[in-house]
C-alpha cells in the first residue's frame, strides 16, 4: 500500500482560506484553491488532519487526473490508476458521487457506471481474478468520487466517512441549525480569543459556544467520532491510537472560560447543556433560557456571535424585522463588544440600524448568507473594569 498520498481538503464557499491556516498550523504546506485546499502527506497527515481540522468538510485522497472527452478516454484513465494501492481483495468501493462542471461528458450515472466498471477490471487483473465474474465487496468501504470539471478527470477516495462538521457530540438539534464546521470558522474569523467573554444570545443547541470552548481548550473536532480511513486493513491502528493520544495529552480541559449562551426557548437549552455534557463542557458553558431584549451585561470587551433565526426559522417575516430590530437597540450600549452576526437576510442593517465594519459572504449548507461585522472599541486593560 502506498505511503505517499496527494490530498485534498474540502470546504464550503468563503472557507477555504480558514482551512488552509489550520492546515499550515499542522506544519504542513498546502495550496488554497476554489471550494478546497491541496497539500501532500503520509498516512500520519490523514489521520491528523481529520481529527482537527474544524473547519473542513471532508479530507480525501486524490489518486489520479487526466483528461476525460470521451467515455473511452475515462474508461482507459481510470484502468491506468494504481487502484491496487489503495483498495484490498473483498474492499467495498461505491463510486459515491460523480460530478461534471463545464465538460463534455455530463452524464453523471454514467460516468459513475464506466468508472466502477474500469476500477473493478483493474482489481481483477492485479487480484487475478476472471473478468465476468464479480469481485466479492464484503470487506471496508472506499468510497470513490468521480470529478469531472472542464473536461479534467480527478479521481478521489473520501478518507472521513461522515463529513467533518459531524463532531458526535450532538444529542439532537433545533430548527436549521449552523453546523459545527461553519460555526467553528466564524469564531475563527472573528476576534475572540479565550480570555474575552462569550456570548451567543441566540444559541439554540449550542453550537457556537461549544466550538469556542473546543477551541479554546485545544480539543481536537474529531476526538468524539471515527473516521472512515479507521476501518481500513492497511491503516496502523497503533498509529491511529498514539495521534489520538498525542491530541488528548494537548488539550487543557482546565482552563478557566467566560463563554454564555441564551435563547428564549427553554426546550433548546436543554440540548445545549446536554450537547456540553456529551463533549465533556458542562462546567465551561453557561447556558440559560433568556429572551435577547433581557440581555445586559457590565463586562467589557466581549464578542457577541449570533446565528438568528431568519428566513424558514420564523413563520412571519415582521417577526424576523422585530427581532434584528432589538438586537440593534440591546447590543448599541455594549461599545467595547464586537458583534458577529449571520444572516441571509439582505437588508439586515436597515432593520439593525447600524450599517456593519465589514461584511463577508458565505454559504450555510446551499444557503448564501452574510457574516456582518461590528468592531467594539478599543479599551485598555488598564481602564478595564474589574
Amino acid at each position: 500500500m502506498k505511503t505517499s498520498f496527494k490530498l485534498v481538503a474540502t470546504a464550503a464557499a468563503g472557507l477555504e482560506a480558514v482551512v488552509g491556516r489550520e492546515i499550515r498550523a499542522l506544519g504542513i504546506d498546502c495550496q488554497v484553491e476554489n471550494g478546497k485546499v491541496l497539500f501532500q502527506g503520509d498516512l500520519e497527515t490523514i489521520i491528523k488532519t481529520n481529527l482537527w481540522l474544524r473547519a473542513a468538510d471532508r479530507v480525501k485522497i486524490i489518486v489520479g487526473q487526466f483528461p476525460a472527452r470521451t467515455f473511452e478516454e475515462l474508461f482507459q484513465g481510470v484502468l491506468a490508476l494504481d487502484w491496487e494501492n489503495y483498495l484490498p481483495l473483498g474492499a467495498k468501493f461505491p463510486i459515491s458521487k460523480a460530478k461534471c462542471v463545464r465538460s463534455k461528458l455530463h452524464n453523471e450515472p454514467s460516468v459513475q457506471a464506466i468508472t466502477k466498471k474500469a476500477v473493478v477490471k483493474k482489481l481483477q487483473k492485479h487480484y487475478h481474478r476472471p473478468e465476468g465474474v464479480p469481485l466479492q465487496e464484503i470487506g471496508a468501504e472506499f468510497k470513490i468520487e468521480v470529478s469531472i470539471l472542464k473536461d479534467q478527470a480527478t479521481l478521489m477516495i473520501d478518507t472521513s466517512g461522515d463529513s467533518l462538521f459531524k463532531r458526535g457530540y450532538r444529542t439532537e438539534k433545533g430548527g436549521a441549525p449552523i453546523k459545527e464546521n461553519m460555526a467553528a470558522a466564524i469564531l475563527q474569523l472573528s476576534n475572540w480569543f479565550p480570555d474575552k467573554p462569550l456570548i451567543d444570545p441566540t444559541c439554540g443547541s449550542g453550537t457556537f459556544c461549544i466550538e469556542a470552548a473546543m477551541m479554546a481548550m485545544n480539543i481536537a473536532p474529531g476526538f468524539n467520532r471515527q473516521f472512515a480511513f479507521e476501518k481500513w486493513d492497511w491503516v496502523d491502528k497503533k498509529l491511529v491510537q498514539e495521534v489520538r493520544d498525542q491530541a488528548e495529552n494537548e488539550a487543557k480541559y482546565d482552563l478557566v472560560l467566560d463563554i454564555s449562551g441564551f435563547d428564549i426557548d427553554v426546550r433548546m437549552i436543554e440540548i445545549a447543556k446536554r450537547n456540553a455534557e456529551e463533549v465533556g463542557l458542562a462546567d465551561a458553558i453557561t447556558f440559560k433560557q433568556m429572551r435577547l431584549q433581557d440581555l445586559r451585561t457590565e463586562k467589557i470587551n466581549g464578542v457577541i456571535i449570533s446565528n438568528p433565526p431568519y428566513g424558514e426559522r420564523l413563520l412571519k417575516s415582521e417577526e424576523v424585522d422585530d427581532l434584528y430590530a432589538d438586537m440593534g437597540r440591546v447590543f448599541a450600549p455594549l461599545k467595547t463588544w464586537s458583534k458577529f452576526i449571520l444572516t441571509s437576510d439582505e437588508a439586515f442593517e436597515q432593520k439593525y440600524g447600524t450599517p456593519a465594519d465589514k461584511k463577508r459572504k458565505l454559504y450555510n449548507g446551499t444557503l448564501k448568507v452574510d457574516l456582518y461585522q461590528y468592531f467594539g472599541q478599543r479599551v485598555k486593560r488598564s481602564e478595564m473594569k474589574q
